[in-house]
């Protein structure tokens, strides 16, 4: 049955709001030292799943709904999150339309930089300068766009003539890795990690967790410590330097299993759904059973808008043991979404909301997904749900109020919508509701 965009939209943005977690599954990897401790293994990088409880951990409305930056904000930040940086940066740039300040012009230029829209980057560097941003934030964006594009020459001589900041040991940092001098990059990140610049200080802590744990096997080739740099760098959204780091990797041993997800992935999520699928597909002829990869390859097949070879993935991944198992449900809706399967999705949908834990954007999907079906009365049934799980969520009670709309029940609406906006005055589609109501 082909969904109407009315409904498809809603939902297929609720499928995409899933906690940091999801994103951070690859990321999970930086275990495999820990238990690769605990047996006898080749020195090469071994990879484990370790996940923890899973769910959307993040409430994606603000607590006032008036703040419509906040809520754009934080859409980004949940695209972001997943690596779905054309997605991230409409919500960012809508952000900065309502006002969003630096906050979000910062967060545009990176997901700007992430796409390497360079033209769009540009005017938002212009405004962060007209409206305040710190020299040595905007320094720090101007020389890792130097970096990326191979011009270190250029960004040494600026970073060897700027003033002393955190953001001028990180871009230092990330110069010497490129440039293989290891010793010189572990010093920078160290005096990173005493500085002042928070979201700096994470990043230099994870690209310094990738010399320990290459430290953990001292009889390791290189090929091992630029995979697992690759990886960090990947993690703190540093992809465009990471993949020419994993071409000399992956040309120089073929069967490199990691080293090809890595490429994978940061293929995936700069936007090369192509290539991303060749370097998974070689990860997986590698390993055909490892769900992680199963997993990725259903997300480069999904970006190529393969949506069955998307869902064949993931069903395998599921099989196999992924977990979190109710992100692994949103993409199996999410994708029969797009291919015009309601049914389907709402099976997935319905799997998910039977968990105790299960947030409102499953019920949303489930009520959405069920109202296209022309289902109300399952549509209530599960909207009823959503508002004694989460009685003082507003939104629920909108949802319960959209679902009587449907079935034609507007008494019972009004009541539902009328407990929405007593829990939150400033409920937008609450209020629209409502004010449709027959008198």
């Amino acid at each position: 049955m082909k969904i109407p965009a009315r409904i498809l939209f809603p939902v297929t943005f609720a499928l995409l709001c899933a906690a940091a977690l999801l994103a951070f599954l690859w990321w999970q990897l930086t275990a495999a030292s820990h238990s690769a401790l605990r047996r006898t293994v080749d020195p090469g990088l071994q990879t484990e799943h370790l996940t923890g409880s899973g769910g959307f951990q993040t409430q994606l409305a603000p607590a006032d709904s008036r703040d419509l930056s906040l809520l754009h904000l934080r859409e980004g930040d949940l695209y972001a999150v997943r690596g779905e940086w054309a997605e991230a940066a409409a919500s960012y740039e809508q952000a900065v339309a309502l006002d969003g300040g630096l906050p979000a012009l910062r967060k545009l230029a990176l997901a700007e930089l992430q796409r390497r829209d360079m033209g769009a980057l540009q005017e938002t560097i212009r405004k962060l300068k007209a409206a305040g941003a710190r020299p040595e934030d905007v320094a720090l964006i101007e020389n890792i766009v130097l970096l990326r594009t191979g011009e270190l020459s250029t960004a040494r001589k600026r970073l060897d003539g700027a003033a002393d900041s955190p953001q001028k040991h990180y871009a230092l940092a990330l110069l010497n890795i490129i440039e293989g001098n290891h010793t010189v990059a572990q010093q920078e990140l160290s005096m990173v990690t005493t500085g002042w610049e928070p979201a700096l200080r994470s990043n230099a802590r994870t690209l310094i967790g990738a010399y320990e744990e290459f430290a953990l096997f001292p009889e390791s080739s290189d090929l091992h410590l630029i995979t697992l740099l690759s990886r960090a760098l990947a993690q703190v959204q540093e992809c465009e330097l990471a993949l020419p780091l994993l071409a000399q990797v992956t040309k120089e041993k073929e069967d490199y299993r990691d080293a090809w997800i890595v490429q994978g992935y940061c293929e995936l999520t700069t936007e090369r759904p192509q290539q991303a699928l060749v370097s998974l597909e070689r990860a997986y002829n590698l390993n055909p059973e490892k769900p992680e990869i199963q997993y990725f390859l259903a997300r480069a097949h999904a970006a190529l808008d393969q949506h069955d070879n998307a869902i064949t993935f993931l069903e395998y991944a599921l099989q196999n043991g992924f977990t979190p198992k109710s992100e692994i449900r949103r993409l199996i809706a999410s994708e029969a979404l797009k291919k015009g399967d309601a049914a389907q999705a709402l099976g997935q949908y319905k799997a998910i909301v039977e968990e105790p834990d299960a947030p409102f954007e499953a019920f949303d999907g489930a009520v959405s997904t069920a109202i296209a079906l022309k289902r109300n009365d399952e549509a209530i049934a599960l909207a009823t749900l959503a508002t004694q799980r989460m009685p003082e969520n507003a939104r629920s009670f909108d949802l319960l109020g959209w679902a009587y709309v449907e079935a034609g029940k507007s008494e019972e609406a009004r009541t539902a919508i009328t407990k929405a906006l007593e829990l939150d005055p400033y409920l937008l589609s609450a209020k629209e509701r409502l004010e449709k109501l027959p008198q």
